[in-house]
């Protein structure tokens, strides 16, 4: 097979053969895992809605505001809304500034910049 070819293209030859076979068998064991997944018999999920279900019209869009009065009594204290959400973000914010902040104090600072010496 190989006679009358100089050592190089021998020697290349047989790389080029043994990456082949390498990829062969990558491509027979990647599909020996894929193929049994797409057989996969998948759960009867539409056996769980009930004919009435099925049977039933969409829900209705309506616009929130009734949803929302309807919800608070008929009141909605959009002020009270507003400083509510303004403190949460207040709160927030504060949070956010003492995580920028150093992690380390002034003495460990030192400490850590003489062990870097």
């Amino acid at each position: 097979m190989y006679k009358g070819k100089p050592l190089l293209a021998r020697f290349l030859s047989l790389v080029h053969d043994w990456e082949m076979k390498n990829r062969i068998l990558l491509s027979f064991c990647l599909a020996a895992l894929v193929l049994p997944a797409a057989c996969t018999q998948f759960p009867a999920l539409d056996s769980r809605a009930t004919p009435e279900l099925l049977a039933a019209d969409y829900p209705a869009l309506v616009p929130i505001d009734p949803l929302l009065a309807k919800a608070e009594g008929g009141q909605v204290n959009i002020p009270q809304i507003e400083n509510g959400l303004t403190s949460r973000v207040e709160r927030l914010q504060a949070r956010a500034a003492q995580l920028r902040g150093s992690v380390l104090s002034g003495p460990e600072k030192q400490r850590l910049s003489q062990g870097l010496r």
